[in-house]
């Protein structure tokens, strides 16, 4: 990690240099007013230290691509001793035959990792081993080829196992007029459509947005300011709390200046009270947030302080479609304690399945009020019926 102090005279000083010196994703420490050293300082106006850092991003992907590649390796090595269930003799044969031919792969495979000196070299380890376990859990896994034609179809489309063993329940359950006229597919769309909530979001007041670092945030509330400013020529403020990524209050301020909206940067409570306070006569104001880890407690907590002060119950968690599977589940349990009312989920163009969005409805049980399909401003912003989602998540039609 590299970290600078400056002592500027004010923060967009601090801002420019912070940017210049150590790039857009640095993140600011601490700041304190300080005077300058000796006998005139006491005479002085106070100016502010600033500190900043940078994580030294190369060094750490390098030991997390090893971290993986040795999870994985242990991974190979279990599934190679998962004993087979009984098969007839020439599928034993072959079985023993592919295993052999999987041990001589793994070995090659271990001979090069001791000699891995670039990410490059990392990355293609990476790909050798998945391919290894791909071919592994198909062939060893027992009651793999049992699945139905809408598990399969399911999992194609990156919808989590315990989702759709849910699914698949209810479908089983479900019960219909026409019983006999009624096809497992049309089921599982009436499943679905009653697993599946959207709402009209109410774009009035104060609008705040929450979710981690990189899910679109700062880039969604500026679609939004777009289309209430220039479209329905509302009158829209706009508030950012994100002081922690400089990018992020640049980037905002921007887009206030291009649509002529009154901006503020919020730093502490008495500045959330003070910026409020002179958006009074907006019809809407957007609310920007920083992005927090959901494991991270107290940060979340230092950010609930924040969200009480707007003192509104229209709270949209932001995540983007791109999210894993398990990162989902704890990013929806962390942001709770906020209080959030409705789903935004963004990134749809950077995917070319749509499962995440039946995955993050399913476990957040709230209601999606907007989706992004792209970087453009104001226009990828869309709202979604129950039907084009649930065609979206089987496959049957796409975002573009």
């Amino acid at each position: 990690m590299i970290i600078k102090r400056y002592v500027v005279n004010n923060m967009n000083e601090a801002m420019t240099r912070i940017r210049y010196e150590l790039g857009s994703e640095a993140v600011i420490i601490s700041q304190r007013k300080i005077r300058k050293p000796g006998i005139k300082g006491l005479f002085s106006h106070k100016i502010i230290e600033v500190t900043a850092a940078i994580e030294n991003e190369i060094s750490e992907q390098n030991q997390d691509v090893k971290e993986s590649i040795e999870a994985i390796k242990k991974v190979v090595e279990q599934q190679n001793e998962i004993k087979a269930y009984p098969r007839e003799p020439e599928k034993q044969v072959s079985n023993l035959h592919k295993n052999s031919e999987y041990a001589k792969e793994r070995n090659t495979v271990n001979k090069k990792a001791n000699s891995i000196d670039s990410t490059t070299d990392l990355m293609s380890e990476m790909k050798q081993m998945k391919t290894m376990i791909s071919k592994l859990t198909s062939d060893n896994i027992p009651g793999n080829n049992n699945k139905s034609d809408i598990e399969k179809m399911l999992e194609e489309n990156d919808v989590d196992s315990e989702i759709i063993v849910n699914v698949m329940t209810k479908i089983q359950n479900f019960k219909t007029k026409d019983e006999l006229q009624t096809s497992e597919y049309e089921k599982l769309k009436l499943v679905l459509k009653e697993m599946i909530h959207v709402t009209k979001p109410s774009l009035q007041g104060r609008i705040v947005m929450v979710g981690p670092t990189g899910v679109g945030k700062t880039t969604t509330i500026a679609k939004l300011a777009g289309r209430l400013a220039l479209v329905e020529k509302k009158k829209v403020g706009l508030i950012t709390v994100d002081t922690y990524r400089i990018g992020a209050v640049e980037q905002l301020k921007t887009y206030a200046d291009i649509m002529n909206i009154p901006f503020k940067v919020v730093y502490n409570m008495k500045d959330m009270d003070d910026a409020i306070e002179s958006m009074n006569e907006c019809e809407v104001v957007l609310i920007d947030t920083t992005g927090r880890s959901s494991k991270n407690k107290m940060q979340i907590s230092e950010l609930r302080t924040f969200v009480e002060k707007a003192d509104t119950k229209n709270i949209n968690l932001v995540l983007s479609s791109t999210t894993k599977n398990k990162d989902i589940k704890y990013i929806i349990e962390g942001y709770q304690i906020l209080n959030y009312n409705s789903i935004i989920v963004t990134k749809l163009d950077e995917t070319s399945t749509y499962g995440s969005i039946l995955n993050i409805l399913e476990t957040a049980k709230k209601p999606l009020s907007f989706v992004t399909t792209g970087q453009n401003v104001p226009d990828d912003i869309k709202e979604l019926s129950e039907d084009k989602i649930i065609s979206l998540i089987l496959g049957e039609d796409t975002i573009c």
